[in-house]
């Protein structure tokens, strides 16, 4: 679960009785900014009263307050992909261990559990990783030119030296055998179920104020020889932890002008590709959703 004390929600206020009061909830934007989200359109059609209250009812049955609720949202809206600003502190072990533990908790296609942590540590080891990035960085640069190529230059998109821990999650893809449940038809699901632990990891870091950057501008397979990782186990991704001196209000790249985000009401569709409506006789109850 999710801490809600002073780390996790700092300047909070052990007053009143929620347990925060109203001048200091440290999680208080993260409800209004739920209330605005955009609502999906559903024609003229709302919920009614015994939807509504089918609904609260499935809440109190999640067995979590809404302060709890509130700070899972919270670190979901507060990821960030950091590549800087990681302080020196070393990440204790029995934290780290319990941020392995929740990547290790994941949801995985016939809990085929296929991930792998390789934890590094040395600054030799992080200086050749650097060396990889520096090469593959400069690469990447090629396929941009102008402005673009200018803003390319200018973005920080690594912290490998800088944090006190880097991390190469791995897929062991023959792990449960040659039949794994729910894999036949889909051979990758192993691939989405690292990525899965991956952000269990993310999201518990953040909880516990580390910030987590992916690298993933990497030859995969020099570093898998560098790294001595067998030839058929498949690299994932190879994250930076560490604590942060601030996680910035909005991700890097939408600060520096690289993407916007998306409004999240043009990527949802209903029923068919391509249609935003819902059916007018649609009505949405906590039942109908089980």
């Amino acid at each position: 679960m999710l801490r809600t004390d002073r780390r996790v929600g700092e300047g909070s206020d052990d007053s009143g009785a929620s347990g925060v009061s109203a001048k200091h909830d440290s999680l208080a934007p993260h409800r209004k900014r739920l209330k605005k989200e955009p609502r999906m359109k559903a024609g003229h059609t709302s919920v009614s009263s015994d939807g509504q209250q089918a609904a609260r009812k499935a809440t109190d049955r999640s067995g979590f307050s809404e302060h709890e609720r509130a700070a899972v949202y919270r670190a979901i809206f507060e990821r960030r992909d950091v590549r800087q600003g990681f302080l020196p502190n070393l990440i204790p072990p029995k934290i780290l261990a319990q941020l392995l533990t929740a990547a290790h908790h994941a949801g995985s296609v016939g809990f085929m559990q296929p991930w792998n942590f390789l934890i590094i540590r040395e600054p030799e080891t992080k200086r050749a990783v650097k060396d990889l990035f520096l090469k593959a960085n400069a690469d990447a640069l090629k396929q941009y030119a102008g402005s673009r190529a200018a803003l390319y230059q200018s973005l920080k998109l690594e912290g490998i030296e800088e944090a006190p821990v880097n991390l190469c999650v791995t897929c062991t893809r023959q792990r449960g055998g040659r039949h794994v449940l729910g894999r036949a038809t889909v051979p990758e699901t192993d691939l989405y179920s690292t990525c899965c632990a991956i952000q269990n990891l993310w999201l518990a870091a953040r909880a516990e104020g580390i910030g987590v950057g992916w690298v993933s501008i990497l030859d995969y397979g020099a570093l898998k020889r560098l790294l001595g990782i067998p030839r058929p186990i498949k690299v994932v991704a190879y994250l930076c932890l560490g604590y942060v001196n601030k996680f910035a209000p909005r991700p890097d790249l939408e600060r520096a002008g690289w993407r916007a985000r998306l409004p999240v009401d043009q990527l949802i569709f209903h029923e068919h590709w391509g249609n935003r409506e819902i059916s007018p006789n649609r009505r949405v109850t906590a039942d109908q959703e089980g």
